[in-house]
């Protein structure tokens, strides 16, 4: 009996044994297959191909991304470059830009549209050699605007006609049709059986491909690669920085224009109250607004340069030789000369729309808040209103009545405010509006409570 149960567990020893050894040679075998597969696709000579996102707003700070992406496809040896597609749109400055970039790489260069390519992310579309549409994409709808401040509208005939050579153009040189390219630029062409005059063309992904517009439907980047000849590529993407992401974010025209307003009005602010907060928020408004547009390639550091001389001018005029105005007015010129020239030579004129527009802004703003702030319920229940007199059992702790008639030297600057020395002793005064330099001689006119008043002697 023992020798009988001892044979049935030798035998059952031995099948699971077998079973065991079946399995690992098994999962042996598709390691095998695996490693070979992906040898056969990543195979040594395989191509690279660097992808790259077009999405958000086309401008200055997605122009850099681009050409960042084609400078790491020639630093990783890419033959290669793949954009995807997804965006309403932007600056055709900036497209003009990022076309220039792929058309003078060297490069194989491939759209994949996988939402829409509308405007100016049409343009780039048809800047690539090969163009893939995902099932539900769209492309089309680039009639050139003009961004104003609050409002669009549709740019004149000049900038139509130029755009819309640009895009026949480039549908001719990779062989499309250019009449649907202008159809998309131009309202007024008539186009039977594709779209009526009066109206901009907007292709959907199937209308693409069956007017031969564009070279296929493709559900993945990986789809639209093989579609194109590219098989078993190794794929390397261009994130896009926090640099770039701020850039993008920052020349936009109307955070531009935000930004300005919020740095000019804490310059102002700063001007009146001498808290320093208000100040550092301006500064800080204003690095920003510079920092993206040289990050984003539109501006330099001669431009920043050029800021900083701006604002040097106008310390020179407040703090060393006050009240003449030559200084403070150049340093005035610079500094709004290199804001405007911050948003790109080519968006000069909306520069100085931006510009002026939110430097008006700031100065509505600081004079409604110098004139509603003091009189704000916040602001009387932080202050301490009540009439002090001396019936209620409240003194001054000093009076200055004394001094009147007395002469002294302005130790600081008087802008109006500073510190005067009379009768060896330093004073707090002020002068009714005038600016006085340091080291000049003043005479005490009158007191008001614990305010002395001063002007020049003589």
């Amino acid at each position: 009996m023992k020798l009988a149960r001892s044979s049935r567990r030798s035998n059952k020893f031995g099948r699971h044994t077998a079973r065991s050894v079946v399995t690992v040679l098994a999962s042996l075998a598709a390691c095998i297959v695996g490693i070979a597969g992906l040898a056969a696709n990543q195979r040594p000579g395989a191509p690279t191909v660097q992808i790259v996102a077009v999405d958000g707003v086309i401008n200055a700070g997605m122009a850099h991304r681009v050409r960042r992406a084609v400078e790491e496809a020639h630093a990783n040896g890419a033959s290669v470059v793949l954009l995807d597609i997804k965006t309403n749109g932007g600056a055709v400055d900036d497209a003009n830009d990022i076309k220039d970039a792929l058309r003078t790489s060297g490069l194989t260069t491939i759209a994949f549209v996988s939402d829409r390519a509308w405007s100016a992310g049409a343009l780039i579309s048809l800047a690539c050699d090969k163009i893939y549409m995902a099932p539900g994409s769209s492309i089309g709808a680039a009639e050139p605007v003009l961004i104003t401040v609050g409002s669009t509208q549709p740019a004149g005939e000049k900038a139509i006609s130029a755009v819309r050579a640009e895009f026949e153009s480039l549908a001719e040189a990779h062989h499309r049709d250019p009449h649907i390219a202008a159809a998309m630029v131009d309202p007024s062409l008539d186009l039977p059986g594709i779209k009526p005059k009066g109206k901009l063309l907007t292709l959907s992904a199937k209308d693409a491909v069956d007017r031969k517009f564009v070279d296929g439907l493709a559900e993945t980047q990986v789809a639209a690669l093989e579609l194109a000849g590219v098989r078993g590529a190794r794929l390397l993407t261009t994130e896009p920085t926090l640099g770039e992401r701020i850039a993008q974010f920052v020349t936009d025209p109307i955070v531009s224009g935000i930004l300005l307003t919020i740095g000019f009005l804490g310059l102002f602010i700063e001007m009146q109250t001498l808290h320093l907060v208000a100040g550092l928020i301006g500064v800080a408004a204003l690095a920003l607004f510079f920092g993206g547009h040289i990050i984003a390639g539109a501006s330099n550091w001669v431009i920043l340069a050029l800021f900083a001389l701006g604002v040097l001018a106008l310390l020179f005029e407040l703090h060393i030789l006050p009240g003449h105005g030559i200084s403070g007015l150049i340093g005035s010129l610079l500094i709004l000369a290199s804001i405007v020239l911050a948003f790109g030579a080519a968006f000069w004129l909306q520069g100085v729309i931006y510009t002026f527009v939110a430097l008006a802004v700031a100065i509505v703003i600081f004079l409604i808040a110098l004139r509603w702030l003091p009189q704000s319920a916040f602001v009387r229940r932080l202050a301490f209103a009540s009439a002090q007199s001396v019936g209620s059992g409240y003194v001054a702790s000093q009076s200055f009545d004394h001094l009147v008639g007395k002469h002294g030297v302005a130790q600081t600057y008087l802008r109006p405010a500073g510190v005067a020395v009379i009768d060896g002793i330093r004073y707090q005064v002020q002068t009714p509006g005038d600016f006085i330099p340091a080291q000049t001689r003043i005479v005490v006119t009158r007191v008001e409570g614990a305010t002395i008043f001063v002007a020049r002697e003589g």
